[in-house]
């Protein structure tokens, strides 16, 4: 399926190994998250060199998603032996340490083909895709390899989407928690625009 198609689209559910935040070997089922937000987030490898800062990024604003109702599952095409080895490698050694959420395994490629975001047949592009607590597929934004991603892009995006779903309003451009959002109607959007003439 085409990244293009998958807004709006159930999120393809899989079912795959992973090292959990206690560091035991378990399964990740997508589906059984429903009831919740998710970021799903899809790296390159184990062992490289944007990887560790965005995934240690999402680690220090954990709490900040799970407040939302919101949990992050990350993905790559590593088994999930590498993955645990990577958390028992300390940071100053180019490990990520003991992050408390799941790193999920993509030995044949199989979930990154799915979400569209296999490249060259090797490894995930950057790919993050936010899923509603109905398994819709409401937002995604994919980098090439070497740009990493703004987790509080991500945080804002999760509160924009929220608060969309709680009051029917839409956010527009730059929104974030707090601020002014615009009715979807003509008339919304000329109230909305009428301030910049001031």
């Amino acid at each position: 399926m085409s990244i293009c198609t998958l807004v709006t689209q159930q999120a393809p559910d899989f079912t795959a190994n992973a090292v959990m935040p206690d560091n035991s070997f378990g399964q990740i089922t997508l589906s059984k998250f429903q009831g919740k937000y998710v970021v799903l987030f899809f790296y390159p490898l184990d062992f490289t060199f944007v990887c560790p800062s965005e995934i240690l990024a999402f680690n220090k604003k954990l709490d900040a998603f799970k407040q939302k109702n919101c949990e992050v599952i990350g993905v790559s095409v590593d088994s999930r032996f590498t993955h645990l080895a990577w958390k028992n490698t300390k940071l100053e050694d180019g490990g990520i340490g003991n992050i408390q959420y799941p790193l999920v395994e993509d030995l044949n490629k199989e979930i990154a083909k799915t979400y569209g975001i296999l490249f060259g047949g090797s490894v995930a592009l950057r790919g993050l895709f936010l899923i509603d607590p109905k398994g819709t597929v409401r937002h995604c934004v994919i980098n090439d390899l070497p740009l990493g991603r703004s987790v509080d892009e991500a945080l804002r995006m999760v509160d924009a989407l929220q608060f969309v779903d709680t009051h029917g309003e839409v956010c527009p451009a730059n929104w974030k928690e707090g601020d002014e959002a615009m009715k979807p109607t003509a008339e919304g959007v000329a109230s909305y625009l009428a301030k910049y003439s001031k």
